[in-house]
């Protein structure tokens, strides 16, 4: 078991407390026993860590002075790690304590396995049952690619990914180092790219050969189910350090920066250019051909339509829930606008 001293050292953290307490990992507020960690980055909760039996807590230095005010009896024993932003250590110190618990993706290739002989597969890798991987797939060091999945030719993966099961990445997709792929993600399908030919015969939707592929940057996390397009004839390229939640759709040629952070059942249209350090809500939607500055932020169920040129700026686009009867009242209200607009523009006449 760590101590908090070590805990504290790795984490660069400055330690308040016994240096030589142990440690087992960490747990919410109100679960945490002596022997575990809990963390505080709300002061809204400020009670509750007074109250919580955890035998340390992550804090801000402002947190640590108003527990230790509140501090009585044995909790006055407590360890504190203060950090400057203690979600960032809370988030870190857990990383930790789960690779403690989790037994490493053990090197080797399953005998059920399917391995074109001209991939490159390096020894230290860990391929699992029905793995199929294709001609001239090149995989880095320590990449881990689990049951089921299937990685097409000419695709490569650099050093440290793990591929969870049932992925599907399509042919010359690139991954980088340290990514994450979750069950059921689809890396490189078709774009949604068709030419409409209407003539007095018929109507026929040409497809478009989708002829780029993805790009995917290092320390790249992709939700289950998640679906990246590959390019028409450029390619679709998600920056280092993105995390893109389930359900989420990329479409063909989209750009996302780096560090953006996008939830669950978004979808960006094609050739949409996304900033870096852009924060996207669940179930928001991009139309295409749009640029999107740095450091937007996009509330949930939220439509853009129209590109963003300023950054740093946060848009919101929905309606609060309230009941069906008063929302058929406001309804009603919005279809009389414009016959309230031009009545409006008759009385500045006169």
């Amino acid at each position: 078991m760590p101590t908090a001293i070590e805990l504290a050292n790795q984490f660069q953290a400055s330690l308040v407390g016994e240096a030589s307490s142990p440690f087992v990992g960490l747990a919410p507020l109100e679960q945490a026993r002596p022997d575990q960690i809990s963390f505080l980055s709300n002061p809204l909760y400020r009670q509750q860590a007074s109250q919580s039996n955890a035998g340390a807590l992550i804090v801000s230095k402002s947190d640590l002075e108003f527990l230790q005010s509140q501090s009585a009896g044995a909790k006055e024993q407590r360890v504190y790690f203060v950090s400057q932003n203690p979600y960032a250590t809370f988030a870190r110190m857990a990383q930790y304590f789960a690779k403690q618990g989790t037994p490493a993706n053990v090197p080797g290739i399953h005998n059920s396995a399917v391995i074109d002989a001209t991939a490159i597969v390096p020894n230290s890798c860990h391929i699992g049952p029905f793995v199929q991987i294709g001609a001239g797939v090149k995989l880095g060091e320590r990449v881990s690619i689990l049951g089921n999945t299937t990685i097409a030719r000419n695709a490569q993966i650099a050093d440290d990914t793990v591929i969870y099961p049932n992925v599907s990445i399509y042919y010359g997709s690139s991954i980088g180092e340290r990514c994450i792929i979750h069950s059921g993600a689809v890396i490189g399908s078709d774009g949604f790219g068709f030419a409409p030919d209407f003539s007095a015969s018929g109507v026929e939707w040409v497809k478009i050969p989708q002829t780029g592929n993805v790009v995917i940057g290092n320390d790249v996390e992709i939700g289950a189910s998640t679906t990246i397009d590959r390019g028409a004839m450029s390619d679709t390229v998600i920056g280092a350090g993105t995390k893109i939640d389930n359900q989420v759709q990329i479409a063909h040629n989209v750009v996302i920066g780096n560090g953006c952070v996008i939830a669950g059942c978004a979808a960006i249209s094609g050739s949409t250019k996304i900033g870096n350090f852009c924060i996207i809500g669940g179930a928001a939607n991009f139309a295409g051909h749009l640029t999107i500055a740095d450091r937007t932020t996009v509330s949930g169920n939220t439509s853009i339509i129209r590109s963003i040129v300023e950054p740093g700026q946060h848009f919101t686009g929905v309606y609060p829930s309230m009941l069906h009867a008063a929302w058929e009242k406001n309804a009603a209200i919005l279809r009389g606008l414009d016959k309230i607009r031009q009545r409006l523009r008759l009385l500045d006449k006169k």
